[in-house]
């Protein structure tokens, strides 16, 4: 405005009827007296106010929300949980885009946004997440603790097991399956319904996958031998 050019001073307030909230001033010239300053702040607070009056003539209420206006939302998944919600290939955030209209996108590390149509639609796909990520209470697992872990399939890398009922499998790497150089779990003999003594060293603070070893467990007296077959 003309203010930036030819005034002394560039002054503004912005606030509620309770106070200012916030200020800027762009003063132009070395000094600026006290008295001016003070009539500056008074002039701007009773400009303010009127606006304010004005505002609220027009709309004096916040606007209630229509169940069928767009709404947005976000959620935490721990990280142990995101394959759950994923799915294979965004399987499952494909399905509730199809069947309730709402997209879900990553926004930080845990957090997801869900963007709805509408309040049905959001509720609709808050309810199909709390199924996919509804598990049974997992036992409390003592960092350090021994367990038995159940193989319940059979990987290149390694095997899947779990180590209570109902327990969404986890994977035990191969060079955590023995002291020695392991290339395929079958090299060792393992199959699918086996028992193998593990130990527990808690979560890994990226995907929240268990972190499991069988290999602390062993003696290392006497090993000389890979199995890379």
């Amino acid at each position: 405005g003309i203010e930036d050019y030819l005034g002394d001073m560039d002054f503004k307030i912005a606030g509620t009827k309770k106070g200012i909230t916030a200020l800027q001033a762009d003063i132009k010239i070395p000094g600026l007296p006290l008295k001016i300053l003070m009539e500056s702040i008074s002039q701007a607070i009773a400009a303010k106010s009127e606006i304010l009056n004005k505002m609220n003539s027009v709309i004096n209420t916040p606007k209630t929300n229509k169940k069928n206006m767009p709404l947005t939302e976000t959620i935490e998944v721990p990280p142990h949980q995101r394959g759950k919600l994923l799915g294979i290939g965004g399987a499952n955030l494909k399905k509730i885009l199809v069947e309730t209209g709402v997209s879900i996108h990553s926004q930080e590390e845990n957090i997801y946004s869900l963007f709805a149509p509408n309040e049905t639609a959001l509720n609709e796909a808050k309810e199909m997440i709390a199924t996919l990520l509804k598990e049974e209470k997992a036992p409390e697992l003592e960092f350090g603790g021994i367990y038995t872990a159940k193989v319940v399939d059979i990987r290149e890398s390694g095997v899947m097991v779990i180590l209570y009922p109902n327990m969404h499998p986890t994977l035990l790497h191969n060079s955590q399956l023995d002291q020695r150089l392991v290339r395929h779990p079958s090299a060792l003999g393992i199959e699918v319904g086996h028992e193998l003594q593990v130990k527990y060293f808690g979560r890994d603070p990226v995907s929240g996958a268990m972190r499991l070893s069988r290999k602390v467990l062993q003696s290392t007296g006497g090993v000389n031998k890979n199995y890379t077959s």
